[in-house]
């Protein structure tokens, strides 16, 4: 971790908040051929798998699987024997030190409520003829912050979204019935249906706000809605996985 201080005359700092660094990872490995050309074969084809951005990949107790892209930084050191099988330990850097779920968390804000009900098994708010507004609940099984995808289904126009510590995301365009607009917080991309870029349609200072570990309440609205018009809400969780 990297803190960020505010040192000013007085005593002491202030804590203005911290990031997190990448994490080196050591891999070891025991390869083995049957024979010393195949264990040749199998050094050549490893050595062409960790050339570039590799995915590490790890599958939990639970059979879940997490992922991070990672970069082979060294290690490898290699002195084939006279036999069929070698010991080496291949070093690798992964950007975000978290590994990434791979199933996706949703939650959903309006469509129809006549063939499912408006945020079921969550705390609701009145859905009316114009406007989409809910207290949706995040669960985020993971033990750090994740990066939502808001994905928003026209008709509808103004969308809000508020964080649980209250930051705001406001979006001030205006979709159509046949319009859809997805705002990635990881990435800080704001695009339609049709790849245009609609960043600029966001209200001054916008917060690209996490979705921070445990349960946690945000607040999701959308006016001149129609009973088509929803807004979901998706997110891989993270974690921190001991290999």
């Amino acid at each position: 971790m990297s803190a960020q201080w505010l040192e000013g005359a007085g005593d002491g700092a202030r804590f203005r908040g911290q990031r997190v660094l990448p994490r080196d990872l050591d891999v070891p490995l025991d390869i083995v051929g049957r024979d010393r050309r195949h264990l040749r074969q199998l050094v050549s084809r490893l050595a062409r798998a960790v050339a570039g951005e590799c995915s590490l990949v790890l599958v939990d107790d639970e059979g879940a699987r997490w992922t991070t892209p990672v970069y082979r930084t060294g290690g490898g050191d290699i002195d084939l024997p006279s036999g069929n099988d070698l010991q080496t330990v291949l070093t690798f850097r992964a950007p975000d030190p978290y590994f990434t779920a791979g199933a996706v968390s949703t939650q959903t804000v309006g469509g129809d409520p006549g063939s499912q009900p408006f945020l079921s098994s969550l705390v609701s708010l009145p859905l009316a003829a114009s406007q989409a507004i809910g207290e949706v609940q995040l669960d985020n099984a993971g033990d750090a912050d994740a990066y939502p995808t808001w994905t928003v289904y026209g008709p509808g126009r103004d969308l809000t979204v508020s964080s649980p510590a209250g930051e705001t995301l406001r979006w001030t365009g205006t979709l159509s019935a046949a319009e859809k607009l997805v705002v990635d917080v990881r990435a800080g991309t704001v695009k339609d249906g049709a790849g245009a870029n609609r960043y600029a349609d966001l209200a001054p200072a916008p917060r690209f706000w996490t979705v921070p570990p445990g349960t946690s309440t945000s607040t999701v609205s959308l006016l001149d809605t129609t009973a088509t018009s929803k807004v979901v809400c998706s997110w891989r969780p993270r974690r921190w996985m001991v290999i």
